[in-house]
C-alpha cells in the first residue's frame, strides 16, 4: 500500500546491511520513520513496544528476529534461547508462536553453514505468504461488499474496530483489505473508524493509512458505534483477530466484544478477516487464551503534537487513580456472522474451519 504516493511494505530484509526494517508505527500519524533492527533483542523490543503490532506483523518480526540471532551469533543455545524469549514478548496473538515455530522447525538439524539463507528464504516465506493471504481475504470479503452495494445502490457503510489494516500485516491487511479491493474497484465505501483506546489505534493508523488510499472515513469514540448502528448508518462490521479457535471464538482488541453484541441487537452482519496463521487449533476454551494485561500509563496519559508540532505525552488521569489494561476480549463464535480467510468464508465454528482447512 501507499504513504504519499510512494508503495511500503512494513518489513523488509536488508541484504546489504543485513539489518531488518521496519516502519515504527508508535510514531504515525504524525512522525513517519523507517527503523533498523540489527539484533533479536530488537526486534523482541519492537514487539513489545508495538513499533511493530498486528498478528501476521508481528509473526514476520519473530521469523526476522530468528534471521538476526543468527547474524549475531550463529549458535544453536543462542537460536533457541532468542525463539523462547520471542514467544514470550506478547502473549495473545498466536502468529507469534506460529511463525516461530515454523522457522525453528525449517532450521532444525541445518549446517551452520547453510543456516543464515535458509533462515532469510524462510523469513521471506513467511511475509509473502501473508501477502498472498491478505489479498485474497480482500478478494473474499469484496463479495459480501459487492452484494450490499448492488442491494443498496448507495454508499456501503462499514465499520471497523482497532487496526486490521496492512500496517498489522505485510501489505492490503485483513479488515482492510475488502475495503481497498472495493475502493480501486470504484464502489463507494465509507469507514467508520473506532478511535480505540488504549492506544488509539484506529485514529492514529487505520484512519492514516485509508486516508493516504483515498477512501472516505471517519473517526469516532469506541462507544459511539451502537448508536450509528441504532440509526442504520452502519451496512456491517469487519474486524480482525489476534487468534481464532477452531470452534469459532475471536480474540481481538478490547472492546470487539461490545461491537458484536450491538451489531446482533441491530441485525448487521459481523464478520471477522483473518488468515489461516492466527487460527489455534489447539486451544478449546477461549478461557484458556492468555489475555494480555499492557501497562496502565497507555490509559492514564496520552500522545499527541502541540502547536510547534512536538510530540508530548500528558497525563489525564488523577494522579492516585488506577485503571486496568485489558489488550483483548473474546467475542463468542455465536455474535460472528462469518469468518472471511484466505481460502473463502465460513461460519464462525469448528465445522465452518474445517470444511475450509481440512
Amino acid at each position: 500500500m501507499k504513504i504519499e504516493g510512494k508503495e511500503y511494505r512494513t518489513i523488509w530484509f536488508d541484504e546489504k546491511k543485513q539489518t531488518v526494517k521496519i516502519i515504527d508505527q508508535t510514531k504515525l500519524p504524525h512522525q513517519f520513520i523507517i527503523k533498523d533492527l540489527k539484533t533479536v533483542k530488537d526486534a523482541i523490543n519492537a514487539i513489545t513496544t508495538m513499533e511493530v503490532r498486528g498478528a501476521p506483523l508481528i509473526g514476520a518480526t519473530a521469523a526476522y528476529g530468528l534471521v538476526l540471532s543468527i547474524t549475531e551469533k550463529n549458535d544453536l543455545s543462542y537460536l533457541k534461547k532468542s525463539s523462547e524469549n520471542l514467544i514470550k514478548s506478547r502473549p495473545t496473538a498466536i502468529n507469534l508462536k506460529w511463525s516461530v515455530d515454523r522457522m525453528m522447525k525449517k532450521l532444525s538439524g541445518v549446517n551452520d553453514k547453510d543456516i543464515l539463507k535458509i533462515a532469510i528464504d524462510e523469513a521471506k516465506s513467511i511475509t509473502e505468504e501473508d501477502v498472498r493471504f491478505c489479498k485474497n481475504i480482500g478478494l473474499n470479503g469484496l463479495k459480501i461488499i459487492e452484494e450490499i452495494f448492488d442491494n443498496k445502490k448507495d454508499t456501503v457503510n462499514i465499520l471497523t474496530h482497532c487496526n486490521a489494516g496492512w500496517l498489522a500485516t505485510i501489505d492490503w491487511g485483513t479488515a482492510t483489505s475488502p475495503i481497498y479491493h472495493a475502493h480501486q474497484k470504484g464502489i463507494k465505501v465509507h469507514v467508520w473508524v473506532d478511535e480505540t483506546r488504549p492506544r488509539n489505534q484506529g485514529a492514529n493508523l487505520t484512519s492514516y493509512e485509508l486516508n493516504e488510499e483515498g477512501v472516505s472515513n471517519t473517526v469516532i469514540t469506541d462507544n459511539a458505534g451502537g448508536i450509528l448502528m441504532q440509526r442504520g448508518q452502519v451496512d456491517m462490521c469487519i474486524v480482525g483477530t489476534d487468534r481464532t479457535l477452531s470452534n469459532g471464538d475471536v480474540c481481538n482488541k478490547i472492546g470487539t466484544y461490545l461491537k458484536a453484541l450491538s451489531a446482533k441487537d441491530n441485525k448487521i452482519p459481523f464478520y471477522v478477516a483473518l488468515p489461516s496463521s492466527t487460527i489455534d487449533w489447539n486451544i478449546k476454551d477461549h478461557k484458556e487464551i492468555p489475555i494480555e494485561e499492557r501497562n496502565s500509563e497507555e490509559l492514564s496519559h496520552v500522545e499527541g503534537v502541540d502547536e510547534n508540532n512536538k510530540i508530548k505525552r500528558i497525563r489525564i488521569y488523577p494522579q492516585k487513580s488506577k485503571s486496568l489494561n485489558l489488550a483483548f476480549d473474546v467475542t463468542p463464535a455465536k455474535l460472528v456472522t462469518g469468518l472471511i480467510t484466505e481460502k473463502g468464508i465460513c461460519e464462525a465454528s469448528e465445522k465452518g474451519l474445517k470444511g475450509l482447512f481440512k
